[in-house]
């Protein structure tokens, strides 16, 4: 399914300006013709997905999805080796994250839901889109050298530092025209928009350029005032009960001032809490903040803990029920599987073609 879009810009159009316009024109056409658009989106299965993925992306997921757009989750196993050594407990995790996609409401039957390491046709790719980028094009890539810098690895792998160019394999293997992002990773969507425009001009149209799709995900920090991220323990998941979610809020870090405002640079704790709550309640922060006044951080807290739980409580009700029936969650991975290994094929066959690799 290759999608033309009506926004196709010059090629030296680049930067978050330029960026935010075409994904604002991109809305518009989403909303005219839904059906003409296939995403790409997905994680990496390295624990459970929290309050901050779905604010930040899987409820836009689910949006674009009941809109009508033609969504491929990718579940990147083989990318959870990009700052690891090992994948611990990889099964668990990814059927976790299946467990989570289809309890906040991705459906199966609407959407792919597939893996990495299933789809041996999207890891070929690799070989011949890295023959279109150079190593300076790659070490000058902000979020790889981010990604470095916080490596949990020693030394950087080969994996590490490629990987730009596998999650354009990720994209192009289904001529995705559309991904979804925040604006960090605009740099890597450059890469496949890049290795797109060189296959095409080297051997022949077959891949279209990428559209980003910006997100505006709320900041949502951590209960301990840091980036939220599972891996520091500071993230209420999606499948906490209700007792831990209220454990962890009457954790969060506050401030000393009784009167609550929400002001995020100048008060980013409680600010954060006040947005989790108007979030949960689809109302303005200021409103929420000006509610609460001087009751305080455990009047805060107490408003945040319920609003939470009342919102969630149907997803973690859903979850739990999936959960009792592990042989459906495979069954969605394997005819995800099934149906991306079709799409990889015939696109790898088109990539042979053009490349006069057949004998």
């Amino acid at each position: 399914m290759t999608t033309i879009l009506d926004t196709t810009p010059d090629d030296d159009e680049l930067g978050l300006p330029a960026a935010r316009r075409r994904s604002a024109a991109l809305e518009r056409q989403i909303h005219e013709q839904p059906g003409r658009f296939r995403a790409l989106t997905g994680d990496r299965p390295t624990g459970r997905l929290h309050l901050g993925h779905y604010f930040g992306t899987l409820h836009n997921r689910v949006r674009l999805q009941n809109l009508g757009v033609d969504m491929m989750v990718l579940i990147a196993d083989y990318q959870v080796l990009t700052d690891r050594d090992v994948a611990d407990r990889l099964a668990e995790h990814v059927e976790d994250l299946t467990l989570d996609y289809l309890a906040v409401g991705i459906d199966p039957d609407r959407a792919t839901v597939f893996t990495h390491s299933a789809v041996p046709a999207l890891n070929q790719l690799l070989l011949p889109f890295l023959s279109l980028v150079s190593v300076s094009e790659l070490g000058r890539n902000p979020t790889v050298k981010d990604e470095i810098a916080h490596s949990r690895q020693s030394a950087v792998s080969g994996l590490m530092f490629t990987y730009p160019v596998h999650q354009a394999a990720d994209i192009l293997f289904c001529k995705a025209g559309l991904v979804p992002v925040g604006q960090d990773q605009l740099p890597h969507l450059e890469v496949a928009r890049t290795v797109a425009r060189r296959f095409n001009s080297r051997y022949g149209p077959v891949f279209p350029e990428p559209e980003a799709l910006l997100s505006a995900a709320p900041l949502l920090l951590g209960t301990d005032g840091g980036k939220m991220s599972k891996s520091r323990g500071n993230a209420i998941a999606l499948a906490a009960t209700a007792d831990e979610t209220a454990r962890m809020i009457r954790g969060a870090k506050t401030d000393a001032d009784r009167n609550i405002t929400y002001d995020p640079a100048a008060r980013p704790e409680v600010s954060s809490l006040v947005l989790l709550a108007a979030l949960c309640l689809d109302r303005d922060p200021h409103e929420v903040a000006g509610e609460i006044g001087g009751r305080g951080a455990a009047g805060l807290k107490g408003v945040v803990t319920d609003a939470v739980n009342d919102r969630f409580a149907p997803i973690r009700a859903r979850r739990a029920e999936l959960a009792q029936d592990r042989a459906h969650i495979r069954r969605v991975l394997r005819d995800g599987n099934e149906w991306a290994n079709a799409i990889a094929d015939d696109t790898l066959k088109e990539v042979r073609e053009a490349m006069k690799a057949f004998y």
